[in-house]
């Protein structure tokens, strides 16, 4: 892998509900596909994550994918 195509279905089928883009300037983004909640924005949930590549697209998604939402 490494075309950008290959890239980016392997990084959707990874993470479901995000949508997977880069710029014309080349960097690399993804939006959810779906709405936040207001508990999921101030847990620290993002809509669109941005990185310079597809290596650091990836750590944001696990991050994002690591995110709780604080009970109480």
């Amino acid at each position: 892998m490494g075309d950008f195509e290959d890239l980016k279905a392997a990084m959707q089928e990874e993470f479901p509900g995000w949508i997977v883009w880069r710029s014309d300037a080349g960097r690399w983004y993804a939006t959810r596909s779906g709405d936040l909640t207001d508990a999921q924005l101030r847990a620290g949930y993002a809509m669109t994550v941005a990185a310079d590549d597809s290596t650091g697209l990836r750590a944001l998604l696990v991050e994002q994918a690591g995110k709780r939402i604080e009970e109480g």
